[in-house]
């Protein structure tokens, strides 16, 4: 039985001394199972490719991938996906806010063979910045009501899957990745193991607000075309209170001479519906600017480097 872990890393130098200390204590207490840990370098700027390269000469359990340039995080699960060779293959950050004990329990539950995949929430958000946790709440509520599939309210990316699982995952070939969605998207049967949050060990975080924003819609484009419905909604509802509008206006301008007058007003309207106008449009280019990304078929990655011949310039 072999359990490849993949960790994607980007600027992770002071992180992974840590990660690969706690690795080790987990591996040393799996003696049953053959574990790999692949990390895949996207692109970072830092010494993370140095300091992976250095592990992976006292141990021959480390692979890595270095991706040609920072590709996303997306890009770089999905590459470790192409090269995991484990029965069992797990996900999960270098910075140790996944604990890596629960590798252990995970594959457990796995073995029973009732489930396919051990996904992880956490229960508490402690230690982010209050803003950031109402906006995450109210995301994963509304891509919920907006959405066919089912996106569990901090749900991580950590998680163990079997080998027919992320096979499907690797079937979903998409630029625009959002994994939590595919992970769902796909099906299967998925247990959910709880924890509080922990901090970082090491490194700062690489989402700021404006990145999770946009992640956020990557998502909820990705899986959902209710944004699209209610640009419509609009156009049709505003459309009919200016026909309303208009009708009043006659009215009135034939009961009372003069009453038509009042251009601050009708600026403001036009403002207004200028706005609107604006916002709709800008909704629908999102989805055709994503459409766009996905017909010229460019690669998710390119690799540039590895600890094995066969994954050398590769890329999908």
């Amino acid at each position: 039985m072999l359990i490849t872990v993949i960790v994607p890393c980007y600027n992770e130098g002071k992180a992974i001394p840590f990660f690969y200390e706690e690795m080790k204590k987990v591996m040393a207490d799996m003696t049953s199972r053959e574990i790999e840990i692949l990390f895949v370098n996207d692109g970072s700027r830092d010494d993370t490719m140095e300091m992976v390269k250095e592990l992976s000469e006292k141990d021959k359990r480390i692979k890595y991938l270095s991706l040609s340039r920072n590709f996303g995080k997306e890009a770089a699960m999905f590459a470790g996906f192409s090269y995991a060779k484990g029965d069992y293959i797990a996900i999960m950050d270098a910075d140790l806010q996944d604990p890596p004990e629960m590798l252990s329990v995970m594959a457990d539950e796995l073995d029973r063979g009732v489930y396919d995949c051990i996904g992880t929430r956490r229960v508490t958000r402690k230690g982010e910045p209050p803003i950031r946790s109402f906006f995450a709440r109210c995301f994963y509520r509304l891509i919920n009501k907006m959405s066919h599939i089912k996106i569990v309210d901090g749900a991580r990316d950590f998680r163990m899957m079997t080998r027919q699982m992320a096979d499907a995952v690797m079937d979903v070939r998409e630029v625009n990745r959002f994994s939590k969605g595919i992970f769902s998207w796909v099906g299967f049967e998925t247990k959910w193991m709880e924890y509080e949050n922990k901090e970082r060990v090491a490194g700062e975080t690489k989402w700021s607000f404006w990145k999770l924003f946009k992640y956020s819609f990557d998502g909820i484009a990705a899986f959902s075309t209710v944004p699209l419905a209610i640009a419509a909604f609009f156009g049709v509802f505003l459309s009919m209170i200016s026909l309303i509008g208009i009708v009043v206006i006659v009215v009135r301008q034939f009961l009372w001479e003069n009453s038509a007058f009042g251009w601050p007003s009708m600026v403001c309207i036009m403002l207004f519906l200028s706005g609107l106008q604006l916002l709709c449009l800008g909704i629908v280019s999102q989805y055709l600017a994503k459409t766009y990304i996905e017909v010229k078929k460019r690669p998710i990655y390119i690799i540039k480097e590895s600890n094995d011949g066969s994954m050398d310039k590769e890329s999908l």
